[in-house]
C-alpha cells in the first residue's frame, strides 16, 4: 500500500497575512496612501543616514593636517 501523495503548501508570511487583512479592511487609496507614506518613512531614514555619513567624512578632513604638498591650500 503506498502513502498518499503529500501536497507542499506554503505557509504564508506574517507580512502575507498581514497584507491580506489590509486588503480587506482599507479600499485601495487607503492602502496606496499608507504604502506612500511608508516608503517616504523609508527615504527619509536613508536621506538622514547620508547626511550623518556626509558630517563624519567633512569632520574627519578638517581634523587632518593638511598635506605639505598642498601650500596654497587653506581651511574655512
Amino acid at each position: 500500500m503506498q502513502a498518499a501523495p503529500a501536497r507542499a503548501t506554503a505557509i504564508p508570511s506574517v507580512t502575507d497575512a498581514l497584507r491580506a487583512v489590509e486588503s480587506l479592511l482599507m479600499s485601495g487609496g487607503q492602502r496606496t496612501a499608507r504604502r506612500n507614506a511608508w516608503t517616504s518613512v523609508l527615504e527619509d531614514r536613508r536621506r538622514a543616514k547620508d547626511r550623518v555619513e556626509a558630517q563624519r567624512v567633512i569632520d574627519e578632513s578638517l581634523d587632518t593636517p593638511l598635506s605639505p604638498a598642498a601650500p596654497f591650500a587653506t581651511r574655512p
